[in-house]
């Protein structure tokens, strides 16, 4: 009976040693939380739900992209624009020379923080891989000469197409607005935002449609040369001509914008002028104000010249900068 009791005694010490180290080994297995690839390798081996992914269509193909972007790198002014229209802001945007290579000035306060990773032309691809985007977001200019390496650090969405194929379609930038708003699951608030412009545009419309003198003139002040804008060609020039129905000018082209000399001034027939000032264009300014021809000009003998800066040419691709835009016309025929 001894031996019994002993042999009894050693089988419970071995059995309470067993489960001991099982339930050690539990606990030493069990993760208090999953990465993405423990979620992908448990739904190969465990039939876990591998993370979200969505297909995006663009001018590429097709990308896979997280359903939930938290890192989004982008080179184009017009898709900061929409980004932050809808609430999200990027980690990396491009450069604008012109600008001295910073932020794009009418978006500069809701970029503070935002790294700068080389013009759209000439992307910092280095500087863009320390950022480890998600997606990088660009449009079809740039895709010409650095797709191939920036699909490389991330799947790479292009949209748009060049400038000068925007023609006469009014509401063709909102679908780029849409495209974005979706890969966020942000589509409703991107047509809010539209609707919301669409009502200040249809309330400024009606202003201008009262006005005994709506033939505008939108003359861009280059460093040694004065352009007139189209009627096409830029979503700005629609937006002032076939969405606030302002007439254009005698003079004004139809698709692409031109070269003025100072000696044609005089045939515009404009009631009103809008001058665009390059940065390097105030020299040019100065004197043409200077010269009789301008001051001739019945835009000017009546003070209906409005000069802006060269933010209209980025401002029209945008909820923000169309918005932008709307409070300087107010202000032009007020």
């Amino acid at each position: 009976m001894f031996r019994n009791k002993i042999t009894g005694g050693i089988m419970l010490t071995i059995l309470i040693l067993l489960l001991a180290a099982c339930g050690g080994k539990g606990e030493a297995t069990e993760p208090a939380q999953s990465s993405a690839s423990e979620e992908s390798a448990s739904a190969t081996n465990e039939g876990a739900v591998e993370p979200a992914k969505r297909t995006v269509t663009h001018l590429r193909g097709t990308s896979e992209i997280p359903a939930k972007i938290e890192r989004i790198v982008v080179l184009s002014a017009a898709y900061v624009d929409h980004l932050l229209a809808i609430g999200e802001k990027p980690v990396g945007v491009n450069v604008e020379v012109r600008y001295g290579g910073d932020y794009l000035p009418y978006l500069a306060d809701q970029l503070q923080g935002v790294s700068l990773v080389g013009s759209a032309d000439s992307p910092n691809l280095e500087a863009i891989l320390e950022l480890e985007p998600d997606v990088i977001l660009i449009e079809s200019r740039t895709a010409e000469s650095s797709y191939s390496e920036l699909n490389k650090i991330a799947p790479t969405i292009v949209l748009g197409t060049e400038w000068l194929d925007y023609l006469d379609y009014a509401k063709e930038w909102t679908n780029d607005l849409l495209t974005i708003a979706g890969m966020y699951d942000k589509t409703e608030e991107a047509e809010r935002v539209i609707s919301e412009l669409q009502a200040r545009v249809a309330d400024v419309r009606a202003k201008v449609g009262e006005l005994s003198d709506k033939k505008l003139a939108y003359l861009r002040i280059r460093k040694d040369m004065i352009q007139i804008y189209a009627q096409q060609g830029h979503p700005t020039n629609v937006f002032l001509y076939q969405e606030l129905g302002f007439e254009p000018a005698d003079l004004t082209p139809k698709e692409q914008r031109e070269d003025l000399s100072m000696e044609t001034l005089p045939q515009l027939g404009a009631e009103r002028l809008v001058l665009e000032v390059d940065p390097n264009g105030s020299e040019f300014r100065d004197n043409m104000k200077e010269s009789a021809l301008w001051n001739g000009l019945p835009a000017v003998q009546n003070g209906n010249v409005y000069e802006t800066d060269s933010f209209w040419l980025f401002k029209g691709w945008g909820v923000i900068g169309r918005g932008e835009i709307l409070d300087e016309v107010l202000g032009m025929i007020q």
